[in-house]
């Protein structure tokens, strides 16, 4: 049997300081979940073991939170479980806690005298269920496990409260030599059925688990108490060597857990035994966290977990290193021609929904990045014929009205560049506001905007040539050039060997920003080698820090370097400073067109990826987070494992491999 990726022991358990600040996850391949703490103590609201979008809504809802578990050996009480209330813990099931594993799926282990016992918990791929097996060794005769579900049913971004219109009625059923129960707290929401493999006898015994409380959430500025709502609890009982397993899912109960168990179980030990070592193995094995199917069959991008959905800037940076870096190219072409029905105007949404008209078009350069992925997509292999046929009526339709004029404020200004959004209006990745007022005013011509849009004029020239048009192979060469020309006049800085930020025309931002590297990594760039390496190199000694590059010069007045507190004060800090690891792939690709690719170089880049290591083990366990201080010691923050992290990554190491 494989061994264990990471695994952590008692001592590391019990130093909650630590512990509960490590996070897994398990995700069903459909927007669900389950996650929580290495204690499966809930620090967050998002914390479930079945968390998956209502039907017919990309909307999670947190349905089952976790079990409340006791074992009963000769008549004493055996807590496994472990919470927060308001200034208490209870129980506390850790005390015992002897191992934890992460991977193949999370399991743990715990020790009273010489009785052991194992839980483990797993989500099979493509099926919105949980579920969770128990083990019992040691004991010498028959123990009961008590299992009290607890169940939130509410919103996965709200909290709930006790109320009087809970319908707390349980059905009892049996399936095959298995129980179950089926119950529907709110007759606008689905039922739920939790079904053992075994024999379990029911005992309704509705109560309110009230003042559970999250020190992640309050620590983040919010509300972070709830109560949460059992109809009762199931007995099974276990003799020496045996198990069960309990599963969860809406809807009709589903058929055979202890078969779906065994399945699943196979299918990723035979994963693990091809895993390589490492960073890069590490993220192999965890980066399908981020790949969904929506309810319509198309496929697409969790933006980050616990709390984000699909986002076409989050997808279109991420999906390259998600699948091409891993050999999934056909896959990457199916995801990236699921977007082009919701092109809308040339824009993409920037915020994903069933249908365009439910989705949000509130980013500029979603359909940008769309035209880097189709490209990388080429360039992995799939034939231009076949790029020509599926993708270049979009990509003109993006370059054609970004020029003449688009959503957003975008539009083609008289020196063949854009201009994009608004005072008020943040449109590129540099977001945040605060009271509906930009953090980081970036309207006008923000510099990586402007190259993008130069890779997408030289890209659709190319494909043109490859398409048999040569009366557009010259239009868009000749606006290429044209753009080329202003965008080295209007950013430019030659004394600093780098690029400005923002051109406008009554001013210019010429704060040392990231955003220029973006410019510097782009196969096709107005930038010549030289200018490449003085952009590398003008970050590496300034804003690369050991878990990304970080937003702002640290010299600069306007520099936040701790990403903490409320979320106003996190606002003001999330891109004035804090570090961001998906800019990692723009800095590797930009320093080997830039400043070299010899074996020296590729070392030193490889140096800077292994690097973040000791972080898949301090937050998202085997994953990367979504930002980082600036200032040391880079404490980790926003979700705890981010897709284009994961992505860029990936795609950083395979172009060190290529």
């Amino acid at each position: 049997m494989p061994q264990p990726i990471l695994a952590l022991d008692r001592d590391a358990l019990l130093r909650l300081e630590t512990s509960l600040t490590q996070e897994w996850i398990e995700t069903d391949g459909q927007g669900g979940a389950a996650s929580s703490t290495v204690l499966l103590c809930p620090t967050r609201r998002y914390h479930a073991l079945l968390l998956t979008p209502r039907p017919g809504s990309a909307k999670r809802y947190a349905w089952l939170s976790r079990y409340d578990e006791t074992l009963v050996v000769q008549g004493i009480e055996l807590p496994l479980s472990m919470a927060r209330y308001r200034g208490v813990w209870a129980p506390h099931g850790h005390q015992a806690l002897e191992s934890f594993e992460l991977v193949p799926f999370p399991r743990w282990t715990w020790l009273w005298g010489g009785v052991r016992i194992e839980r483990e918990v797993l989500v099979p791929a493509g099926e919105a269920c949980v579920l969770v097996r128990w083990r019992v060794s040691g004991a010498g005769t028959a123990v009961k496990l008590r299992l009290r579900p607890l169940l939130p049913f509410r919103e996965a971004d709200a909290l709930g409260v006790e109320n009087m219109a809970l319908d707390g009625r349980v059905e009892r059923f049996e399936q095959n030599r298995g129980d179950g129960i089926a119950c529907r707290p709110y007759a606008e929401l689905p039922r739920i059925s939790i079904l053992a493999s075994d024999e379990a006898a029911w005992t309704t015994d509705a109560a309110w688990y009230r003042g559970l409380e999250y020190a992640v959430d309050l620590q983040r500025g919010y509300d972070g108490h709830e109560d949460q709502f059992s109809p009762g609890f199931f007995e099974i009982e276990l003799t020496d060597g045996t198990d069960v397993v309990v599963q969860a899912n809406l809807g009709a109960p589903l058929a055979d857990p202890r078969g779906r168990f065994e399945r699943e179980a196979r299918r990723r030990r035979a994963t693990l035994e091809s895993a390589r070592p490492g960073v890069r193995g590490a993220l192999e094995l965890t980066a399908d966290a981020f790949l969904y199917r929506a309810e319509s069959g198309r496929a697409g991008v969790i933006a980050g977990w616990p709390w984000f959905l699909e986002w076409g800037r989050d997808t279109n940076i991420a999906l390259p290193g998600l699948l091409a870096a891993r050999n999934r190219n056909a896959e990457l072409g199916d995801a990236l021609a699921g977007q082009v029905p919701f092109l809308r105007n040339g824009l993409l949404p920037n915020v994903f929904a069933a249908t365009p008209g439910m989705s949000h078009y509130d980013s500029v350069d979603a359909s940008l990045w769309f035209a880097r992925a189709v490209r990388l997509h080429e360039r992995a292999g799939a034939p231009t014929r076949e790029i020509v046929r599926r993708f270049l009526p979009a990509l003109l339709e993006i370059a054609t009205c970004y020029r003449d004029g688009t959503g957003l404020g975008v539009r083609g200004d008289e020196d063949g560049l854009l201009v994009a959004g608004g005072a008020t209006l943040n449109a590129t990745w540099m977001d945040a506001r605060i009271l509906s007022v930009p953090v980081t005013p970036r309207h006008g011509a923000p510099v990586e905007i402007e190259a993008l849009w130069y890779f997408l004029l030289a890209y659709v020239e190319h494909l043109s040539d490859a398409a048999g048009r040569p009366n557009d192979v010259r239009a868009w060469r000749a606006h290429r050039e044209r753009a080329g020309r202003a965008f080295l006049d209007r950013f430019w800085m030659p004394k600093e060997e780098r690029l400005a930020d923002v051109w406008r025309r009554e001013e210019v931002d010429r704060a040392l920003r990231p955003n220029q590297v973006i410019a510097a990594a782009l196969e096709w760039s107005p930038l010549s080698r030289e200018q490449r390496a003085g952009v590398a190199q003008s970050a590496a000694g300034v804003l690369l820090v050991p878990r990304g590059l970080r937003t702002l010069d640290p010299r600069d007045r306007a520099y936040l370097g701790r990403y903490a507190g409320n979320e106003h004060e996190r606002d003001r800090a999330y891109h004035q400073g804090t570090a961001w690891p998906w800019l990692l792939g723009n800095f590797v690709e930009a320093w080997l067109r830039g400043v070299g690719d010899e074996p020296a170089d590729r070392a030193y880049l490889r140096g800077v990826l292994d690097g973040l290591e000791p972080h898949l083990t301090e937050a998202g366990l085997l994953h990367v987070s979504e930002v980082f201080d600036g200032d040391a010691p880079h404490t980790p923050g926003g979700c705890f494992a981010q897709a284009w992290s994961t992505g860029e990554v990936l795609r950083a190491y395979a172009l060190l491999d290529g």
